[in-house]
């Protein structure tokens, strides 16, 4: 049982800094499909509510203390891309292309309401858990399989 319990921590910690690490490490570690899906959704989940709550004073207090902006450069207006999509956008492309924390640091620039941010996140996270987990560990069944298939014996 603590040998299960270890291998989702692990799979949780992993998911945090990169959700495609998650199912990955999950069928690594050789967990069920459905417990890979739940604590990758969970890894994910706890760097957007951080993040959510506490992105703003994490970029004052420690972002902007390495990384000083110049005063003569005005910010940059947001991209066509956020404009057109806006938080939607955002939250689709955070599993698969950003990571947790960039993703939720763009959606806190984005939108000022938490709740919708965490609801549009938990709502890609749930999906993209089911056909990430689903793609990697059917991909690597079906693969190895295909490889004993064309081997000579």
């Amino acid at each position: 049982m603590w040998e299960e319990i270890l291998k989702a921590l692990t799979v949780y910690l992993w998911s945090m800094v990169k959700f495609i690490f998650g199912p990955i490490g999950g069928k690594a570690a050789g967990l069920h499909l459905v417990t890979t899906m739940i604590v990758t959704t969970a890894g994910m989940m706890t760097m957007v509510v951080a993040f959510t709550y506490f992105g703003e004073f994490i970029r004052k207090k420690i972002l902007d203390r390495f990384y000083k902006r110049k005063a003569d450069k005005p910010p940059k207006e947001n991209s066509n891309f956020l404009k057109k999509y806006g938080l939607a956008g955002v939250a689709i492309l955070t599993p698969v292309i950003l990571t947790p924390i960039g993703g939720t640091l763009i959606a806190v620039g984005v939108s000022p309401n938490r709740e919708k941010i965490i609801l549009y996140m938990l709502i890609s996270a749930c999906v993209w858990s089911v056909i990430i987990t689903c793609a990697v560990y059917f991909g690597y069944d079906a693969v190895m399989h295909y490889i004993k298939k064309v081997q000579p014996v």
